[in-house]
C-alpha cells in the first residue's frame, strides 16, 4: 500500500494532530497508569516527545518516568537519554518497569529489544502495540503509522506481528502475561471502525524470575 505524500500528507498529518492525537495519549494513558508497579522507577523506551509519560505520571504521582530514544528531540516532557535502538544502557535489573508503546515493530530486531527489557526490568514489561490479525490489519496499520510518524524522521519497517507470533515471543522469553486488553478506544467513532478494531493491544507482563 502506497500513503500519501506532499501536500495531501501534510493535511492529513495536521487532522490527524487536531483530532486524534489528544485523545489517543489520554487514552494510552488511563490504560498504561494502572499497570505500572507501586513506586515504579519506569523507562519509556521510544518516547518520543514525551507527552504520554507526563499524562501518565499526572495519573501516577507514585512513579517517576525517564526517556530513551534513538531521536531526541528538541524539547520533550521528560528527560531522555539518546541509545542505538538496540541495547538499553542501563544495568541489569536497574529499572522497575520497562514501557514500550507502538515501539517494538519500528525496531530493526524487536526480539532482542525485548529480550534487553527482561534484563533491565525487575518487576514489569509493560507493552502496547498492534496485531496483524484482522482483515486488512497491514494496510490500515502502515496508514496509521506513516500518519504518526513519517515527519519526524522515525524508521518504517511496517513490521507487525500477529497475536500467535507475540504469543511465542512472550514465551520464548519466559514473559509471563499477566493482563491484556484489545479494547482500547483510541479513535473517535466512526474513525474507530477502521482504526480500532482489535487492532492495538496493551499488556502486562512479568519478567522471568532472577537466578
Amino acid at each position: 500500500m502506497s500513503v500519501p505524500g506532499g501536500i495531501a500528507g501534510e493535511v492529513i498529518g495536521r487532522i490527524h494532530d487536531r483530532h486524534v492525537a489528544g485523545r489517543r495519549v489520554r487514552r494510552l494513558a488511563d490504560h498504561l497508569a494502572p499497570l505500572l508497579p507501586p513506586g515504579a522507577d519506569v523507562v519509556d523506551v521510544g518516547c518520543g516527545d514525551g507527552v504520554l509519560a507526563r499524562e501518565i505520571l499526572r495519573r501516577r504521582t507514585d512513579v517517576a518516568i525517564r526517556g530513551l530514544d534513538v531521536l531526541v528531540r528538541p524539547r520533550t516532557a521528560i528527560p531522555v537519554q539518546p541509545f542505538d535502538g538496540r541495547r538499553l544502557p542501563l544495568g541489569d535489573a536497574s529499572a522497575g518497569a520497562v514501557m514500550f508503546v507502538d515501539v517494538l515493530h519500528h525496531a530493526e530486531n524487536p526480539m532482542d529489544l525485548l529480550r534487553d527489557a527482561c534484563r533491565v526490568a525487575r518487576d514489569a514489561v509493560v507493552i502496547k502495540d498492534h496485531l496483524r490479525d484482522p482483515l486488512l490489519a497491514a494496510a490500515t496499520l502502515r496508514l496509521m503509522d506513516w500518519v504518526g510518524n513519517a515527519r519526524h524522521g522515525v524508521s518504517l519497517p511496517y513490521a507487525y506481528w500477529t497475536r500467535r507470533e507475540w504469543q511465542r515471543a512472550f514465551e520464548g522469553l519466559g514473559l509471563a502475561v499477566e493482563r491484556c486488553t484489545t479494547s482500547i478506544r483510541l479513535y473517535p467513532a466512526p474513525a474507530s471502525l477502521v482504526f480500532d478494531r482489535g487492532l492495538h493491544f496493551v499488556a502486562l507482563l512479568r519478567p522471568p524470575a532472577r537466578a
